[in-house]
């Protein structure tokens, strides 16, 4: 039995990759890491998987975001403000994908993959929840400390007031919106370390702040590469489906996994895989 030339053990396996992708992507910001290499295994060429790939991984960025409204809460301005640049930075990405000859992609995605894997290396995560846990040790300018003055003082603390936000921050979310375009593997670790750095609000926040600015990109540049064709919509919609149901499951799940276990496992194969392409596309 096939569904439009695919037969529906290639479309369930490829349905597990995604439910992989998202649980991953959830964990350590890293779902291309599984999906995509799980569509070049099938046979899709790498320009097409990629594309495929971040229509599929849209499912991802809605799963989280459905489960992180909570975190969100409060910070309604910066939602819409990193919308806007995750939005702006996947069109230039899809842009640069779609322009560029293909073969600029298939040189660039092996030290992209290890790029994504050193810096789920560096554990911007686990960084963001030790801060969380001595928080106003910080300092008075972490989120915490100033916090915890204005209620000391019975005033209401204005946690979106996006003026305190460091304008290279901005820049920084600005690129990781552009690589979200272009190829996103590891691009929700790099929005996680991006935001830690600028101390804007706890762990919990900053993660479910990371997953609206990929979701921004992934929906703008998936917008471009279905209008221009650029998609295998079996693979896409199977892949969609994996996303969403791995990256709703994570939460209960990872509780129960050490981190750095999660971490580790990603890291590894992010060399390994990075280590492969390169192999097969400069010897």
């Amino acid at each position: 039995m096939s569904i439009a030339g695919i037969s529906v053990v290639t479309l369930l396996l490829v349905v597990v990759a995604g439910i992989g992708a998202g649980f991953v992507g959830y964990a350590v910001g890293a779902s291309s890491l599984v999906s995509y290499p799980a569509l070049l295994a099938l046979g899709v060429p790498p320009v097409l998987a990629n594309t495929t790939n971040t229509v599929g991984v849209v499912g991802t960025g809605v799963g989280g975001c459905i489960s992180a409204r909570r975190e969100l809460h409060g910070h309604r301005a910066r939602v819409i403000l990193y919308a806007i640049i995750g939005v702006v930075g996947g069109v230039l990405g899809g842009v640069l994908l779609l322009e560029l000859p293909a073969v600029v992609f298939e040189y660039l995605v092996p030290p992209l993959i290890l790029f994504s894997a050193l810096i789920i290396a560096v554990n911007p995560r686990g960084r963001a929840q030790a801060r969380d846990a001595v928080g106003a040790a910080l300092g008075p300018d972490s989120v915490q400390a100033r916090e915890a003055a204005a209620h000391e003082a019975g005033q209401a603390f204005p946690r979106d007031d996006i003026r305190r936000d460091p304008w290279w921050m901005w820049l920084g979310i600005d690129f990781v919106g552009v690589y979200s375009g272009y190829f996103g593997a590891g691009a929700g670790t790099l929005a996680l370390a991006m935001l830690d750095l600028g101390h804007i609000g706890s762990f919990h926040e900053i993660n479910a702040l990371k997953t609206v600015v990929g979701f921004g990109a992934n929906i703008t540049a998936s917008v471009m590469f279905i209008v221009r064709g650029s998609v295998n919509w079996p693979f896409a919609i199977a892949l969609c489906i994996g996303c969403f149901i791995g990256s709703y499951i994570a939460p209960p799940i990872t509780r129960h996994i050490p981190a750095n276990i999660m971490r580790a496992a990603a890291v590894l194969a992010g060399v390994i895989l990075a280590v492969k392409l390169g192999w097969s596309t400069y010897l």
